[in-house]
């Protein structure tokens, strides 16, 4: 009875055996198994890679010379091996100076040292002074009228309560959550505490009489207020809030320190203009000066509304500081733009600051367009009526707004609504409802006498927004109007 092989005699070699029961096992074998052949042949592969591999990748002498040589000037002052016995001219003096002639050298390059810590340290020089414009209007006294009076005085009770909040919960953070009563800050500020909400509140504090409020506020910028944080910003927003709101504190105030932490600011932000077209990013880093766009926006573009406000703070810096560059970052913007083939005379919302081309054809007067058009109008306004190129750049862009976006609903309401890529869509964007004011504030100085025209515009958008509001059960906004359009 034979027993059962305990594993598959395939692939097994089992010698045969012999009379005298001896194994008949060779001396030797002709030839290599298969296996055997493949594992030869992996190692000699191995070998030919490692010599290959030591010819082209180990250090090669004379680079590392060279490179020693490099390292030694840049470490200690270099000097040629003397030839035949003999060093070069002045060689011999330089290496027999004094000890005191060595430590007289030293003291000289630690007072130039220390020279220029003072002169950082004594902070940016003086801005030169300016004349400060009239402001109007802030200081007027009390409205005759009682219903005016009693309105006043209810706005003023709602600014107190929500900064006395803030206060408590959230000081210092650029926001507050009123449910969770904790304070926060989005990326749009870098995460950091910057104290947005002081800075962006410090006028309306002031025009409405709340003084001690204003005091609070600007003791805490003049002690806690750092642009040299590590932080990633948004250019637009903290234009738009910080330098904005400190030029505003200072007009109205005449404090020196809040000009003097709008121009810190501002040098924080040039860096966003370091773009093949000048078109700054959308983002930068505070510390670092690296820019970049929102990845988003049309492949990376910037987008019109962002770089589209920044012009009347800019204007104001270089007219507070002197320095030219600020209103040359933003005409060079304006400038661009007029050269551009515009589809339809409509701009685009994206912009790529790399190519100078525009990013999907879609123009809104809402969100990504809508505050380039106020600005430009507002430019004109700030300049006292005498910036002509801003109110022909407004009054084109409104004319083709007005050909190709403004519809009436088929209930009779007028709105405005959206281009994309040469198709009108009937929706209209809450935030195009500050169209309704500024058709209003263009009215007088439009052309061909067309402020009649533009009033009773601004009103047909100002009513349809109003009841974009009263149609809903919670009376609120809502972030689009398309039922009503």
């Amino acid at each position: 009875m034979t027993t059962p092989a305990l594993l598959p005699l395939s692939g097994r070699r089992i010698p045969t055996l012999s009379p005298g029961g001896a194994s008949s096992f060779p001396h030797h074998r002709a030839t290599l198994r298969l296996s055997e052949k493949f594992i030869l042949l992996l190692i000699l592969s191995a070998f030919i890679t490692l010599c290959f591999g030591a010819f082209f990748f180990l250090p090669d002498n004379s680079k590392h010379k060279r490179f020693d040589l490099g390292l030694e000037d840049v470490l200690i002052p270099h000097i040629d091996s003397p030839k035949e016995g003999k060093h070069a001219p002045g060689q011999v003096e330089k290496l027999r100076k004094s000890r005191e002639e060595l430590q007289a050298e030293i003291q000289t390059e630690k007072n130039k040292v220390m020279e220029d810590l003072k002169k950082k340290d004594a902070g940016p020089k003086p801005l030169p002074p300016v004349p400060m414009p009239k402001v109007v209007g802030v200081s007027d006294g009390e409205p005759p009228e009682t219903d005016a009076k009693e309105k006043r005085d209810k706005i003023r009770e709602m600014m107190k309560h929500a900064w006395d909040s803030y206060r408590q919960y959230g000081w210092g953070h650029n926001e507050l959550k009123p449910l969770a009563k904790k304070g926060h800050s989005t990326n749009i500020f870098g995460n950091s505490q910057l104290g947005a909400t002081i800075v962006d509140a410090l006028d309306t504090l002031y025009i409405m009489g709340l003084h001690e409020e204003f005091k609070d506020g600007q003791e805490w910028i003049e002690q806690n207020l750092d642009f040299g944080v590590n932080a990633e910003v948004s250019v637009f927003e903290v234009n738009i809030r910080f330098i904005g709101g400190l030029l505003a504190a200072y007009y109205l105030s005449g404090q020196e320190v809040f000009k003097l932490k709008a121009v810190q600011l501002a040098e924080k932000l040039l860096p966003a203009f370091n773009t093949p077209t000048g078109i700054p990013w959308a983002m930068v880093n505070l510390k670092s000066g690296v820019g970049r766009n929102w990845g988003w926006a049309s492949a990376g573009s910037s987008i019109l509304a962002e770089f589209g406000t920044l012009h009347m703070e800019f204007v104001h810096l270089t007219y507070l500081t002197g320095n030219p560059a600020y209103y040359q970052k933003v005409m060079h913007i304006r400038k661009l733009l007029a050269k551009m083939d515009r589809p339809n005379g409509l701009y685009p919302n994206y912009l790529n600051p790399r190519t100078g081309r525009w990013g999907q054809h879609h123009t809104s007067v809402g969100g990504l367009g809508d505050s380039f058009y106020e600005y430009l109008l507002k430019a004109w306004l700030m300049s006292d009526r005498t910036d002509t190129e801003a109110r022909k750049t407004y009054d084109d862009a409104i004319e083709a707004i007005e050909r190709h976006l403004i519809r009436k609903s088929n209930g009779g309401l007028t709105f405005i609504g959206e281009w994309k890529n040469g198709h009108l869509e009937r929706k209209m964007g809450h935030l195009a409802c500050f169209a309704g004011g500024m058709f209003a504030l263009g009215a007088d100085g439009s052309p061909d006498d067309k402020a009649g025209h533009y009033l009773q515009l601004g009103a047909e958008i100002a009513h349809t927004c109003h009841e974009s509001y009263d149609r809903t059960g919670e009376k609120h906004k809502p972030k689009k109007i398309k039922a009503l359009v």
